[in-house]
């Protein structure tokens, strides 16, 4: 059936269902010939789409009428506080400071934990006034769609889904590590070793598969009994915290501390940085959560920035604990407390820390799995990917299709790959985007379509163009051998803070914030590029090529697919009249903020 011929959204349809129209309603995809004619025209429908760009009334309001229904909005910023604390203590503490500890950072791994926690929170800041000026699901994938245009959303988009699934196998595979020490048992006993498969690739993990379809079977129940599970378990993980720092600071013991609290050098702090930021990627979850939120204009900076700022602190003095109670060089990276209590002596502890590492990792994915499908479904609205993907199902007001697609992703990369392979990839697309949502935070504040004058956009482009060049010349030189040499870093440092003063004092800025606007800018938000691309450059050759690899995948999918669809959207005048007939006849709200005068 050709996708004209479907009834109109909402009427008479049933939300479980399985066609090629819900998968390909597009004029692109009807048949083989109308195929080959798009493929013939993706030059010019390229360069179309590339500099393409979207509103925040598309964004936050139009485009909810892709989901038939609505997502409700039933969350507070406690609750938001509290989604962003489960979300991300337990996805990180627990799960990535002995690795880094042990093999990068040495007894300064609190240092690391500070470092990405500055650069999380500065990210922090940034969200927060985008997800109250774009209320929407898609989280920094709107952002940078309405500021950047559609190829840097989309590469977003890939990395976004790249991140959800490596994130959540990560946090699976680390599930199952717990388990078995809170059994009494070797890290890896649990899963299942086949030597035919490649090193890091060779160790089955059915236990994470199992937690990863059970939590998100919950997230796909509601977002308000999520939340209240959520809240819950967090009340117990502070609890858990709170016995860890105390009987781990009892233990400290400072010459675990010597001969050297810098065995790996500087460079090996930054490297440890770059990848314990994947344990401060949860915040991001919250802002995807705006759709959702009473009142997201102030619950969204509450929820933010509360719990950002407490995590950060939470994460540094846990993993002094860690490093002060076992020498760096024993810590077991998989299963760094519960090992480290009963080094100590204290045998029973274990059992503790494991249990309470099992629950943070539990509450991560489980406010992981709402978020992650709620960008996915702010992509397919767009039809970036299939739209079926965006269908919100009308009783339990959550997209059901988007997270069962994530979760069966996440299932199958948790079933092979080792935890060290699936955070040096999440951590490089983490960054990258968190860079892109400070880029897009600065273009939105220096540049208003049709309103800006040619100058001052210039004047702008031109100061943007060298903090970012300074910034990638900064990451560049750390990295290379002339680190050592000081002139490059006064060069480099000078170029940082030109940009930004021409961009504060030179360019003027075109938009003033309707709610709540980033303080210091725009030194803020450059700070964030900086230190976003500084920690980019900190991770190894091997990240990069998974991280290569996986953009290539991406544009091949963009060429084949992607531009093809979103044109076909842009460009299909009877799909906007459907979509406003549908405000029009209020089969789906817009928002305050967005619906028209």
């Amino acid at each position: 059936m050709a996708g004209g011929d479907q009834p109109p959204a909402g009427e008479g349809r049933r939300y479980w269902r399985w066609s090629k129209a819900d998968f390909f309603p597009e004029p692109s995809f009807q048949s083989w010939r109308s195929y080959g004619g798009a493929l013939a025209a993706t030059v010019p429908r390229l360069r179309d789409r590339v500099a393409a760009r979207s509103t925040d009334a598309i964004e936050a309001g139009t485009l909810l009428a892709e989901s038939e229904n609505p997502l409700r909005r039933c969350l507070s910023w406690v609750d938001l506080a509290f989604l962003g604390f489960g979300s991300v203590v337990g996805s990180g503490v627990f799960v990535l400071t002995g690795q880094e500890a042990r093999f990068d950072a040495g007894p300064a791994i609190p240092l690391a934990y500070a470092a990405a926690g500055f650069s999380a929170l500065l990210s922090s800041f940034c969200y927060a006034e985008l997800a109250t000026e774009i209320p929407s699901a898609g989280g920094s994938f709107s952002y940078l769609r309405v500021e950047l245009g559609d190829m840097a959303a989309f590469l977003a988009a890939g990395n976004i889904l790249l991140e959800a699934v490596v994130g959540a196998a990560g946090l699976g595979r680390s599930w199952t590590s717990y388990l078995a020490a809170l059994l009494g048992r070797d890290s890896d006993s649990l899963r299942i070793h086949v030597p035919a498969l490649a090193e890091g690739f060779n160790l089955l993990d059915p236990i994470a598969v199992v937690v990863l379809i059970s939590t998100s079977a919950l997230a796909m129940s509601g977002a308000r009994l999520t939340s209240t599970i959520n809240s819950l378990a967090s009340v117990i993980g502070i609890v858990i915290i709170a016995f860890v720092m105390g009987f781990g600071f009892s233990h400290f013991d400072s010459s675990n501390l010597e001969p050297s609290f810098f065995p790996f050098g500087a460079a090996g702090v930054f490297r440890a940085a770059a990848v314990v930021y994947w344990s401060y990627t949860g915040f991001d979850m919250v802002a995807t959560m705006a759709e959702e939120t009473k009142n997201p204009g102030r619950d969204v900076p509450l929820g933010l920035l509360s719990s950002m700022s407490a995590i950060t602190v939470v994460y540094c003095a846990m993993s002094l604990a860690l490093v002060g109670m076992q020498k760096y060089s024993d810590i077991d990276p998989n299963a760094a407390y519960s090992v480290a209590f009963a080094a100590t002596g204290l045998k029973w502890a274990r059992y503790v820390v494991a249990l309470g590492a099992l629950k943070g990792m539990t509450s991560g994915l489980l406010v992981g799995a709402l978020g992650q499908a709620r960008y996915t479904t702010q992509i397919a609205r767009t039809h970036m990917i299939p739209p079926y993907f965006a269908l919100v199902h009308p009783k339990t007001g959550t997209p059901v299709y988007a997270t069962m697609a994530v979760t069966l992703g996440a299932a199958c990369v948790a079933l092979f790959s080792s935890l060290d392979v699936l955070a040096s990839v999440s951590s490089i697309s983490t960054l990258f985007i968190f860079a892109l949502v400070a880029v897009a935070l600065l273009v939105r504040r220096y540049y208003v379509a049709g309103r800006t004058p040619a100058s001052q956009l210039r004047t702008f482009l031109a100061f943007l163009a060298l903090l970012l060049a300074s910034s990638i010349g900064m990451s560049v030189y750390y990295n290379s051998s002339y680190a050592g040499r000081w002139p490059g870093y006064v060069v480099f440092g000078i170029g940082w803070a030109a940009g930004t003063a021409g961009l504060a004092f030179g360019a003027k800025q075109q938009r003033v914030p309707k709610m709540y606007g980033v303080p210091l800018m725009p030194w803020l938000p450059a700070m964030s590029v900086a230190t976003n691309l500084f920690l980019m450059g900190s991770l190894g050759s091997l990240a990069y090529m998974r991280f290569g690899i996986c953009t290539a995948a991406m544009l091949v999918y963009y060429v084949l697919f992607g531009v093809h669809a979103t044109y076909d959207v842009a460009h299909s005048r009877d799909g906007a009249d459907a979509v406003a007939d549908n405000v029009e006849q209020g089969k789906i709200a817009l928002p305050v903020s967005t619906a028209p005068a």
